[in-house]
């Protein structure tokens, strides 16, 4: 019998069961592979670095000068241009316009003091910009992996991150709207977050920090406050078999407010009107209620680019004007019921497929494949949203409420205005964390488990 090389045998000794050393290290990479397909570290750089790829190809097929001067022609980049050149929170039509309370003031602020860094209307402020809402909009994983994994384990946290990560809205919008949208889609996973974690804490201090939390959100995007109340009632039905188990509510909904008063007392010494957060909720309806929707775009409407409107702004002032514009809209809403129902439809299923108010239509004839991922990621969103809704109110999840309200509340507002992907972009965390639940399920019914993870099958009833 033919004796075995001296190398085999080794290798036989070394590596038994038939492995050798490329099998080793092919089994060594795939286990590296994996645990960094499930690191939360591993899973916010590719998300910081999609996003990246994307805004340079946006940017590098654009001229500079442009991209230092049209990002910014929007109320936010105005009223930061008014703030920059000394001439205080006014003017969100790249005119003289004088003061306004047209939004709150934390993201023009932040934008004026970028230009104070890198210039005026240069293409440095616009990279600098971009990469700060793509920070925002990359950070966002963190908080949804760590809501993740209190809904329904690793699992769930893992999955609600990778779709954050490649979700095409959460690419996109960054660096093509600069506007408060990613900072407020990272504010709202945050508020999240510390909502289920503060409901299980005996911290007294962690109640000043979510009303501060919820201040400064406030001063970013005001309409996330239509969850405020909400959640803090959720919180306190949770605690209510504690002593002394509404102070923590009470206390935080309070900070939050007191957060407000300055803003609120400047607009009521600017305006001689009350206007607790911004004014421009008239306009926002009277765009989507009137007798010329359907008929132009709604974009045309708005004083920014309408000269029209802008020479009533101009001449009546803001807070006469908003009025003006809302008894407009409710004259239009009441008078054309048929209408308006019809509109509120067209409107909500815009605000769930990503901006298109005929998908099938747009789907079949749109020109970009791009644009169609995008339409059928959306898509893929809201259904498993509400199925997620769904398995976590049958598994009598303790945090089905909270997750749930978002995706049921905050979108009315668009349902009855305007929708826009960018509108509904900070309550996305909650929507794929609802979406990676139903993914979990599918997976377990795909194995021929029908029940949910035991994380979440498992816990106590809502309100026990």
């Amino acid at each position: 019998m033919e004796q075995q090389p001296c190398e085999e045998r080794d290798n036989a000794r070394e590596y038994p069961a038939g492995k050798n050393p490329a099998a080793a290290s092919q089994l060594r990479i795939v286990t590296k592979l994996k645990r960094a397909a499930v690191s939360l570290p591993f899973i916010f750089l590719v998300a910081l670095l999609l996003r990246l790829i994307f805004a340079w190809g946006y940017a590098h097929v654009r001229p500079s000068h442009a991209l230092g001067i049209i990002p910014f022609l929007f109320e936010p980049g105005n009223i930061a241009y008014a703030l920059a050149t000394g001439h205080g929170f006014s003017s969100p039509f790249r005119i003289d316009t004088g003061p306004t309370a047209w939004m709150t003031p934390i993201y023009p602020l932040l934008l004026a003091g970028i230009f104070h860094v890198f210039g005026v209307y240069t293409y440095g402020s616009f990279v600098a910009a971009a990469l700060c809402n793509i920070l925002f909009s990359a950070l966002a994983t963190i908080p949804i992996f760590f809501i993740g994994k209190r809904l329904g384990g690793s699992a769930v946290a893992v999955t609600a991150a990778w779709l954050w990560a490649v979700f095409p809205n959460a690419i996109v919008i960054p660096y093509r709207d600069i506007w408060d949208t990613a900072l407020a889609a990272l504010l709202a996973s945050g508020i999240l977050w510390a909502t289920l974690a503060l409901a299980e804490s005996k911290s007294r201090h962690g109640w000043w920090a979510y009303g501060l939390l919820w201040g400064f959100t406030l001063m970013t995007n005001p309409t996330l406050g239509s969850l405020l109340p909400l959640l803090l009632a959720w919180m306190a039905l949770r605690r209510r078999k504690r002593t002394h188990w509404l102070v923590g509510p009470v206390t935080a909904l309070a900070i939050a407010c007191l957060c407000c008063v300055p803003w609120t007392v400047r607009n009521y010494r600017t305006f001689h009107a009350l206007v607790p957060l911004r004014s421009v909720l008239g306009l926002q309806l009277w765009m989507g209620n009137n007798n010329q929707v359907g008929h132009r775009w709604t974009g045309e409407l708005h004083p920014i680019v309408n000269p029209a409107e802008r020479a009533e702004y101009i001449r009546m002032g803001e807070i006469p004007y908003m009025h003006h514009k809302r008894s407009e809209a409710l004259h239009f809403i009441t008078g054309h019921p048929g209408e308006e129902a019809r509109l509120i439809a067209t409107r909500f299923v815009a605000t769930w497929t990503g901006g298109s108010e005929d998908p099938i239509r747009d789907f079949l004839f749109v020109y970009s494949w791009w644009l169609r991922f995008i339409l059928l990621f959306n898509l893929f969103a809201a259904a498993a949203a509400a199925l997620g809704i769904v398995l976590l109110y049958r598994s009598h999840s303790p945090y089905a409420f909270p997750i749930a309200i978002a995706p049921i509340v905050y979108p009315l507002i668009s349902y009855v205005s305007v929708a826009s992907p960018r509108y509904r972009h900070p309550i996305d965390p909650a929507i794929l964390l609802l979406a990676a639940v139903s993914v979990m399920w599918l997976v377990e019914k795909r194995k021929g488990r029908l029940r949910l993870p035991a994380q979440i099958r498992n816990s106590p009833g809502i309100f026990e």
